[in-house]
């Protein structure tokens, strides 16, 4: 071997032990290949999450609700939401990760055909419950998968393909909301091919949950649930497959199996800490609520009415919802670019430095909105400062918190309370979540403009949180973290 050859084959552990190189490319292409099945879930946990937004006016129309009937029919995803992921931790150290990805697959589908043949709003309703199960499911199960195979010189870009998942999801979500309702006429309401638009935009989803439930069972299952059950020989393939043939399989499966003894099976009471739970674990359900109550999810949850609300017609607005799906999708990409690079912590920074300037512009552009009900309007150079003040806030949210956060809570927790910290964390997010959602319809017909002072403010308190408690995990193996 050769001096190059023999400083590819290890690098420096911050203890001073030889690591893994970095995979070869061959097997690089072989764990991207998982990486990318294992984050399906996340492009139908974006797809579930963001389709409703095309579907609000017609539902609102064909049961003939207003904003707070409507408003509970699209948080009702999210409580279940917050049950998958108190589930998922458990549920993937008994069952193991890809079978947990069938059911939520399974889930994913049962709830598509349910929502899109509704007899009553509030059936429509259980069925998104039943689809935020499956939401909640895949939110941690893909993140936890992706740091458990990727190799650590590389886990920060492929855990960033849960996010890129997820952005895409909801992307096409939108792309083919517009494309139905195009189909139409224009309306989500009008009928096409019996049914209508709105019905066939829920409907959708059950392609890619079908696609989601075969892959899973093309990939290879975690080594360190391999591990955990004894099933040592499949364990050192999977590792020898990600990982390359130069690494000492031997000495890995021992530094996992080392791991694992001073784990057991995770347990809420495991979290219990001072304040109520462990640092770690607060720090990680701060993460999860600063994401959600800086409210990214109103763009892509309520950006069709929202724009609908300042004088925008039902057309243009679905396509300005597939505008900022694009910029939510390039804002990962620069995150994925940069998140082994930079680091973590300063991504989180920018992004919320930049998220509170957008907010706060927004917040003074809608200032200028006039009118009530149907007949509201905005002058145009303030609603032209408003478009591009949200698609400026979708892009610093993407390259950074929407990327961080999914990143640090695959990686962040010690090995012995990981699985019940995750759910908890993500169970957190769900829920805040879920209050932004419910709450914006209320909110936004009493004072548009003063809502989003109230995201900007939350903006501007996550850059004292991520100063004062984030740690950097660039580079560092889910091992070492403690």
């Amino acid at each position: 071997m050769s001096e190059t050859e023999h400083q590819m084959s290890t690098t420096p552990t911050l203890s001073g032990q030889r690591r893994p190189a970095p995979a070869a490319p061959e097997h690089l292409a072989h764990v991207v290949f998982i990486a990318a099945v294992g984050a399906l879930g996340g492009f139908l946990f974006g797809y579930d999450s963001a389709v409703i937004n095309g579907a609000v006016s017609g539902i609102q129309d064909h049961f003939a609700v207003g904003a707070g009937e409507t408003a509970l029919v699209v948080a009702a995803a999210l409580l279940g939401s917050a049950v998958g992921a108190a589930l998922a931790g458990r549920l993937a150290d008994r069952l193991g990760r890809l079978r947990v990805m069938q059911i939520a697959a399974a889930l994913f589908a049962i709830s598509a055909i349910g929502s899109m043949l509704p007899f009553s709003l509030w059936e429509l309703a259980a069925w998104r419950v039943v689809g935020g199960v499956a939401i909640g499911i895949a939110s941690v199960i893909a993140p936890t998968y992706i740091a458990e195979v990727a190799p650590p010189v590389y886990r920060g870009r492929l855990a960033s393909f849960q996010q890129l998942a997820i952005v895409l999801g909801i992307a096409v979500s939108q792309l083919v909301n517009y494309a139905i309702a195009e189909a139409a006429g224009g309306q989500t309401g009008n009928r096409l091919g019996g049914l209508a638009a709105w019905q066939w935009m829920l409907g959708v989803a059950v392609v890619p949950a079908v696609v989601y439930f075969v892959l899973a069972a093309l990939i290879p299952e975690s080594p360190r649930f391999l591990v955990a059950v004894g099933r040592l020989a499949q364990a050192r393939r999977v590792l020898r497959d990600v990982e390359g043939e130069r690494i000492d399989l031997d000495a890995r499966v021992a530094e996992i199996q080392a791991a694992i003894a001073t784990d057991h099976r995770p347990r809420l009471s495991d979290l219990r800490g001072r304040f109520g739970l462990l640092p770690i674990v607060w720090v990680g359900i701060g993460l999860s609520v600063f994401q959600q109550l800086v409210g990214i999810n109103v763009i892509f949850y309520y950006s069709s009415t929202l724009w609908q609300s300042v004088g925008i017609d039902q057309s243009s607005s679905l396509l300005i919802s597939l505008s900022t799906s694009v910029i939510n999708i390039i804002g990962t990409v620069i995150a994925m670019a940069l998140v082994d690079r930079v680091g973590r912590k300063p991504l989180a920074l920018v992004g919320s430095v930049g998220m509170a300037v957008a907010l706060g512009t927004a917040a003074w552009a809608f200032s200028y909105a006039s009118g009530s009900g149907d007949n509201v309007t905005i002058p145009a150079a303030q609603g032209l400062v408003a478009l591009l003040a949200a698609h400026v806030f979708v892009l610093f949210f993407a390259l950074s918190w929407g990327v961080v956060v999914w990143v640090m809570l695959g990686e962040m927790f010690p090995g012995r309370v990981r699985a019940a910290a995750m759910s908890v964390a993500t169970a957190a997010q769900w829920i805040a979540n879920w209050l932004i959602t419910v709450t914006f319809p209320s909110l936004a017909e009493w004072n548009l403009s003063a809502t989003y002072l109230g995201y900007t403010a939350f903006a501007v308190l996550s850059i004292g949180f991520v100063a004062k408690f984030i740690r950097e995990t660039k580079g560092k193996k889910l091992e070492e973290m403690g």
